[in-house]
């Protein structure tokens, strides 16, 4: 298998840059958001729902470690779960390592909830794939995976 050369890297890298920050911005718009909480039939504020995914996705979650992901201020990300909590969506406890770190989990309401945007997201993939290729698709959701790991380590 042939590498990548570094001459070729540096050529593409602009467009791929491109691409990752057209992806990004898409995904950052409000319209976007209010289409799939419609979708879900759900009537949750914008700024809630990612936190409610994730914490769905990687909890039980610190609130630090969450406001890092998000890149958002510790103390908004406390008040944003602090509301998924009034709303029945996640719960709050002691962490299972240190008990001084509060853990942010979700409830069974607010797992319907991210089941109900699973749902309207799959909706709308399934508009956005319907003219690819089976192999361009599975091509894609190979190569976001690596770069993704790529990333993180």
């Amino acid at each position: 298998m042939e590498k990548v050369q570094n001459a070729h890297i540096k050529a593409i890298l602009p467009e791929l840059h491109r691409s990752l920050i057209d992806i990004v911005s898409v995904m950052n718009l409000p319209e976007r958001d209010a289409e799939l909480l419609a979708r879900a039939g759900l009537s949750l504020e914008r700024a809630l729902f990612p936190l409610l995914v994730l914490v769905e996705r990687l909890g039980p979650i610190g609130v630090v470690d969450l406001a890092g992901r998000v890149g958002r201020d510790y103390t908004t990300v406390s008040r944003q779960i602090a509301r998924l909590e009034e709303l029945g969506l996640v719960t709050r406890r002691g962490g299972a390592t240190d008990k001084r770190v509060r853990e942010a989990v979700i409830t069974p309401v607010g797992k319907q909830a991210t089941d109900a945007l699973d749902a309207a997201r799959e909706e709308m993939a399934l508009v956005m794939f319907e003219d690819w290729t089976r192999k361009d698709f599975d091509d894609l959701a190979r190569l976001m995976r690596r770069l993704a790991k790529a990333m993180s380590d």
